[in-house]
């Protein structure tokens, strides 16, 4: 198996927040089920990010149709995180963590 890196972002929309993921083109064929690693990537997220505090800094600075970056995460198809970057919108970061979650 081998780690693929995806970008996670936040997108606005008339009505919601939307928790979006880019996915590499060349993902590693043991990702089988999308919705299971989209959940993944969510929860790691909000493992090492304040949730309410991103969501509301969000809504507050930025307009509708915009899609806040947050940064990458590095995850095994297992479901090991191997390596994220990540940084809450208004300064906040998250450590970057190698071998995290092992």
């Amino acid at each position: 198996m081998c780690a693929d890196t995806f970008g996670v972002g936040i997108h606005l929309t008339d009505d919601e927040l939307e928790f979006v993921v880019h996915v590499p083109s060349d993902i590693d064929s043991g990702w089988t089920d999308p919705e299971a690693f989209q959940s993944l990537l969510a929860e790691t997220v909000w493992d090492l990010l304040d949730q309410q505090a991103v969501l509301g800094t969000v809504a507050d600075r930025y307009e509708t149709g915009e899609t806040v970056t947050l940064g990458t995460v590095t995850l095994e198809p297992d479901g090991t995180v191997v390596s994220h970057e990540l940084d809450a919108p208004g300064g906040e970061s998250a450590d970057r963590t190698e071998g995290f979650g092992r």
